[in-house]
């Protein structure tokens, strides 16, 4: 079971960057899961149950938003060139990363990344600091979510997990997710060119209008994109569960860079317990929101941004991997101080 479950780790890993496997990324991860899923033995109908029921929510609201921004693209676009015409580009670029990924513990994960992916196409960007801003404000939004218990499912988890209330998360990690959400933020800003002179943003006529079709289809492969996530994270629980658990939080921190391509909520089912201090469990959760950010499969952010903007994984690893790394390396640092 080891072994196979290790080479799909491996799979999962490297060949959503070759070109076959980038242009059919949801069929291949879910095919990876059923076969995680198989390996280890845990196929039941509960499972399945949930693998269906599970990406519903997210599927409707990425449906309903494209919808609602396509509807309103008009007055959307000219709001925003209002702002940018008003504040200066970069102050406007890190206030906008900032304030979304605090309030995406209230608004959610996945509507802050739905308004990040309609509202970037609106700015006048060159490719590569397109690129850049959504993935510092991905991992913006990754930790900013974590705040309350409805932010996204790993909180949800949690707080669960945990029985405790609506302002843990906030009490335990909030000294070291702002900090975070604001680096993130002025780094956003800093990471850009800033685009032509009398503008900020794209008029109306620059931005073109996403077909219904093309919001349908993307809505598809986001509801096999977490499906697949599913699976991948109940195929490797029991190897979780065998051989990292019990081991210690600075060492968990570290393993859990494999929030890079599994789902960071099945981890932490896995691996948080009552029993556990506060400097471990907020370890376990900063490692695993940090690395969310890292690759596409990490984190639901990612996973509608990089769709709906067509990163691939190459171009989405290239800049926040690196990125992931430098801030795993900085908190690490702190909790050896700290803990």
């Amino acid at each position: 079971m080891i072994t196979g479950l290790i080479i799909i780790l491996l799979l999962v890993l490297f060949l959503p960057f070759t070109k076959l496997v980038e242009k059919n990324l949801e069929i291949f991860l879910f095919i990876m899961g059923v076969a995680a899923v198989t390996i280890s033995q845990v196929w039941s109908g509960p499972l399945v149950k949930e693998a269906l029921i599970h990406p519903i929510n997210i599927t409707i609201a990425v449906l309903v938003a494209g919808l609602l921004f396509r509807w309103f693209k008009d007055p959307i676009e000219k709001g925003t060139l209002s702002i940018g015409n008003i504040v200066p580009f970069r102050v406007f670029i890190a206030l906008f990363v900032i304030i979304l990924s605090l309030i995406s513990s209230i608004i959610t994960a996945i509507v802050a990344a739905i308004i990040l992916a309609s509202i970037v196409p609106i700015l006048r960007l060159d490719r590569q600091s397109e690129i850049r801003l959504v993935i510092l404000a991905c991992f913006g939004i990754g930790l900013g979510a974590a705040l309350t218990p409805i932010g996204e499912p790993l909180s949800t988890i949690t707080v669960g997990k945990l029985n405790e209330d609506f302002f843990y998360l906030l009490q335990l990690v909030g000294s070291s997710v702002i900090p975070f959400v604001i680096l993130f933020g002025i780094a956003s800003a800093l990471a850009i060119k800033v685009p032509g002179e009398h503008s900020g943003a794209k008029s109306s006529n620059d931005t073109p209008v996403e077909s219904y079709s093309e919001i349908i289809i993307r809505s598809g492969k986001i509801y096999l994109f977490v499906m697949a996530l599913t699976f991948l994270g109940a195929g490797f629980e029991p190897f979780i569960e065998k051989y990292l658990l019990g081991l210690s939080p600075l060492i968990l921190y570290w393993i859990n860079i494999l929030s890079a391509i599994l789902d960071n909520a099945t981890l932490a089912a896995a691996e948080i317990s009552p029993a556990m201090d506060e400097p471990t469990i907020r370890a376990i959760l900063m490692g695993l929101m940090i690395s969310g950010g890292m690759l596409i499969p990490g984190n639901i952010p990612n996973i509608i941004a990089a769709g709906k903007l067509k990163i691939t994984s190459l171009e989405y690893a290239k800049f926040a991997f690196p990125v992931g790394l430098v801030a795993m390396v900085g908190y690490f640092i702190i909790m050896l101080f700290t803990m």
